[in-house]
């Protein structure tokens, strides 16, 4: 995969296009291919850093992190996706190393918890998340509380 680019910007620091985007792929992935109704817009886009990566201005994987506080007394990582078009290509696994990384550098702690889809326990497992036990549905899917220390 050629010319991807990777940015890192807050919600302010969105041009309207890239939100346009970042907002087609979250509801392509999650709402239409996981056939699971939900109010994406849910208010915490204003207060996370956004993480992806794209390709000729279009959506390649992304997600949005926050500082601790926010969503839980630890920074997390949310809305994790990859796109059709991208997936098989590693790039999740560059997003969350990224995710981790901006974590890391920006609010000084490597302590980090996520709502994980089961299906994706390993997946989170390899970036030294561990299951806290606590599992619920959400949306109708299972997930897993996880936690890096």
């Amino acid at each position: 995969m050629n010319n991807i680019i990777w940015k890192i910007k807050t919600f302010g620091e969105f041009t309207v296009p890239e939100l346009y985007a970042v907002l087609k792929a979250r509801i392509d992935v999650f709402v239409v291919e996981q056939n699971c109704p939900y109010p994406d817009l849910d208010g915490y886009d204003r207060k996370a850093v956004h993480i992806w990566a794209e390709q000729d201005q279009n959506i390649l994987a992304y997600c949005r992190i926050f500082n601790k506080g926010i969503k839980y007394n630890e920074p997390s990582i949310g809305r994790v996706l990859t796109t059709d078009q991208a997936r098989g290509k590693r790039l999740g696994k560059q997003l969350i190393r990224y995710a981790v990384e901006t974590i890391e550098n920006r609010f000084r702690t490597s302590g980090i918890r996520i709502s994980a889809q089961d299906y994706l326990l390993k997946f989170y497992g390899e970036f030294g998340f561990e299951d806290t036990g606590k599992k619920y549905l959400e949306d109708g899917i299972p997930h897993t509380e996880m936690l890096r220390k």
